[in-house]
């Protein structure tokens, strides 16, 4: 007697990595080559054909330059798997993309309103900027909060918000910080955040359309921003073009001794991130021949 179990993708632990050694299987045997930079991505190149297919668990964006490959690759799908075909790439995990002539517009509007709405602030006064610029949260000794869960649900929600807000990526790692044992005074900061997205709600990224396929690089680093640990704060920011793609702030993981090698350190993790992109770059066929700019932003006033 066999027993043959019948379950939701998302019933077995297990499940989501059969699903994909599944779908990696069919895409191969179509042609496609897994990216060893991205391993989510695939990518198809047959003459002046290509195809780019990114996977997140069961959702799909196809991506080429060649209408009638597109059809006989989503036949070879609709015959492996039960698909369904939502056309134009219009919504995804919550990130709206609009496309113009200018371009293709990211924006994750109605997230926001979730986000205001979720924490009662539709009425409130909208905030000028997300965060004090002198503020001393890390010293913080106020009152426990009675329910930390909903402070790191507002985080957790930020956090992904930030995937198309480079504005709230210093906001959120400050906040982040305090996850563990949040205060009043990390409770209204956050809210703070919340009332700044209700005065830019249709902010986000602009891929446009006339950007050169170069990538250039800023970065800066924070001397001992920390004062609790000392440690610095690395910053950086990566165009494609004139489109915005890649942002990061954080600590550095070890206390530097002066504001150069909080510089260098900084630099390091930049320039890292900008070999990973050419690399994501070359498996989707763009070449990119010249040296990337990395630049950053000198100050005379800094310690040293």
């Amino acid at each position: 007697m066999v027993c043959r179990l019948r379950k939701s993708l998302y019933g077995l632990k297990q499940a989501p990595r059969c699903w994909f050694a599944k779908l990696m299987t069919a895409l191969k045997r179509y042609g496609f080559i897994q990216s060893y930079s991205d391993y989510s991505l695939f990518t198809y190149t047959n003459g002046k054909t290509q195809l780019n297919v990114l996977v997140y668990v069961d959702d799909l964006i196809i991506s080429g330059n060649d209408s009638a490959a597109f059809k006989v690759f989503k036949a070879y799908l609709s015959d492996c798997f039960k698909m369904k075909d939502l056309g134009p790439l219009k919504y995804f995990l919550g990130i709206k993309v609009a496309r113009s002539s200018s371009g293709l517009f990211l924006c994750q509007r109605k997230y926001t309103l979730d986000i205001i709405s979720e924490t009662g602030l539709l009425g409130a006064k909208p905030s000028g900027f997300p965060m004090e610029q002198n503020h001393k949260l890390a010293h913080a000794s106020g009152e426990l909060l009675k329910n930390p869960e909903a402070y790191c649900r507002l985080v957790g929600r930020l956090i992904y918000l930030a995937v198309t807000r480079p504005d709230l990526a210093y906001s959120v790692h400050i906040l982040s910080q305090f996850m563990h044992e949040p205060r009043i005074e990390h409770w209204e900061a956050a809210l703070r955040v919340v009332r700044y997205l209700k005065g830019s709600l249709g902010q986000g990224i602009l891929l446009r359309s006339d950007s050169e396929l170069t990538l250039e690089g800023w970065c800066d680093s924070d001397w001992a921003a920390c004062p609790l640990t000392r440690r610095s704060l690395t910053g950086w920011l990566v165009f494609l073009g004139k489109s915005p793609i890649c942002w990061k702030t954080k600590k550095q993981p070890t206390i530097s001794t002066s504001s150069a090698e909080a510089e260098y350190r900084c630099m390091n993790g930049a320039t890292c991130e900008l070999k990973w992109l050419k690399r994501l770059l070359l498996s989707m066929s763009v070449q990119h021949p010249k040296a990337i700019k990395l630049l950053g932003i000198y100050d005379p006033n800094a310690p040293t």
